[in-house]
């Protein structure tokens, strides 16, 4: 069972950037959801094991970049030109598969999320 702990959430103002943090013990794609208050949890990045290739869902892409650093098993999720309908609580995901899904079901494990507030 893999460990997957998120950090770096805050509560920021409109327009600036923040960056999130997901240490995960062992090697495997990973995503980022994101769940705000009274809505479904939703997709955001994700990244194959080796980093080359990212997705990324419409409402955050050319604000949002997901990265990692194999070497420290951490996944970045930088977001900048931030916005108040970004604010929820962050989620860092692991899945076995080796495409880059976007459905909760197809990640295998999961952190306890990171609060992120944008205030306008």
């Amino acid at each position: 069972q893999a460990q997957v702990q998120e950090s770096g959430g805050g509560l920021v103002q409109a327009g600036d950037s923040l960056r999130l943090s997901c240490v995960v013990s062992g090697r495997y794609t990973m995503g980022w959801f994101r769940q705000a208050p009274g809505k479904e949890r939703e997709f955001v990045a994700a990244i194959i094991r080796n980093g080359a290739n990212q997705r990324y869902a419409d409402s955050v892409k050319g604000r949002f970049t997901i990265s990692r650093y194999n070497p420290k098993n951490t996944i970045y999720l930088q977001m900048n030109s931030l916005k108040p309908e970004d604010t929820a609580v962050y989620y860092c995901a692991g899945s076995n598969r080796w495409d880059m899904p976007v459905t909760i079901g197809e990640y295998d494990y999961w952190g306890r999320g990171t609060q992120v507030t944008v205030s306008s």
